[in-house]
């Protein structure tokens, strides 16, 4: 018997959320040969009592890293008449890049997140004040490294090499990094990390929180967004550089409003934090909406880092809108 686990992402008004159910089969099948499969879209605010039928499409294969020999497939949603469903981001992205030359363009995340008690309960004291955290080592200085690294391994397992992960600033808290790739790509394996990092959890007795802001007075999640053109790692002087962000700073409210929910209590101008209301941009500033890595002007060519996505976002609709603002 062979299982692979249908996983796809609900309605949510907020964050989407990951949901999955499990399929038999005699043997092993390749992506194209593996069959839609309805839902009921009226549980996952897909739908509704009287008009609940949803179908999910698989789109991407991975192996499962908590059962060996059987597989993870993510999936679309799609309505009974094959159309995507409205909630269906990924759909919108994949047609935009089939109708326009930007598959040149490559997006690596950078998602943090916090580890809580399964009720969502922050495992640390709301008086603590940030000191010896950020990439620390021994008890007092870091919390949940063994759900870090085993995620780091489940990942590769599953396929997804990603490029490394660390303790964050606020105790609880870390981040992993994945590897640049093209702009579906690079989403779909972010939302297959944060799936596995979900699944991962449940050993420890342990939930994942993506709250841009648990505490006030302390670092925030955010979901930062590494981005290189063609041209960019060709050629990205200071003069080209200016030019970009002058397009990034002209739709800054438009792509607040696919960043993720909550931001604006993130996104303070504290806490390494650029303003939720203005955009700037700066050389090795982590405080500015948009950072140049100082080894970028020091070369003339590579990457620009978004700062502003929240660790809640959907990456279907964050790089739609970077791409968008390229072109």
């Amino acid at each position: 018997m062979i299982t692979i686990d249908y996983i796809w992402l609900d309605g949510s008004d907020d964050m989407p959320q990951l949901r999955s159910k499990t399929r038999t089969f005699v043997r092993p099948h390749a992506l194209p040969e593996l069959p839609d499969w309805s839902f009921d879209g009226g549980s996952t605010h897909q739908g509704s009592v009287g008009d609940s039928d949803r179908v999910l499409h698989p789109v991407r294969l991975y192996k499962n890293p908590f059962s060996e020999g059987n597989y993870l497939v993510l999936c679309e949603v799609n309505n009974t008449d094959g159309t995507p469903h409205e909630s269906n981001f990924r759909a919108k992205l994949r047609q935009q890049l089939e109708s326009g030359n930007v598959d040149s363009t490559i997006f690596g995340f950078e998602q943090e997140y916090t580890l809580t008690d399964p009720m969502q309960q922050p495992l640390v004291p709301e008086e603590i004040t940030q000191g010896e955290f950020y990439c620390g080592i021994g008890a007092g200085r870091v919390i949940g490294r063994l759900v870090a690294e085993e995620h780091l391994k489940n990942c590769f397992d599953a396929g997804i090499t990603l490029f490394g992960n660390n303790a964050e600033v606020m105790i609880s808290q870390w981040e992993y990094q994945t590897n640049p790739k093209d702009a579906l790509e690079a989403s779909d394996d972010l939302w297959m990390a944060r799936y596995i990092m979900e699944r991962g959890t449940e050993k420890f007795n342990m939930r994942v929180s993506y709250h841009p802001k648990i505490y006030k007075d302390l670092n925030g999640a955010g979901c930062h967004v590494n981005v290189s053109t063609a041209e960019m790692r060709k050629s990205f002087p200071v003069e080209e550089i200016e030019k970009v962000m002058k397009k990034f700073k002209k739709t800054h409210k438009e792509h607040l409003e696919v960043y993720g929910v909550a931001n604006e209590m993130r996104l303070t101008g504290e806490h390494e934090t650029s303003s939720f209301d203005k955009f700037n941009w700066g050389v090795a500033d982590r405080s500015a909406s948009v950072r140049i890595p100082a080894q970028v002007i020091k070369q003339g060519f590579g990457y620009f880092e978004d700062r502003r996505p929240a660790a809640t976002c959907d990456p279907y609709q964050v790089t739609s809108k970077i791409l968008e603002t390229l072109a």
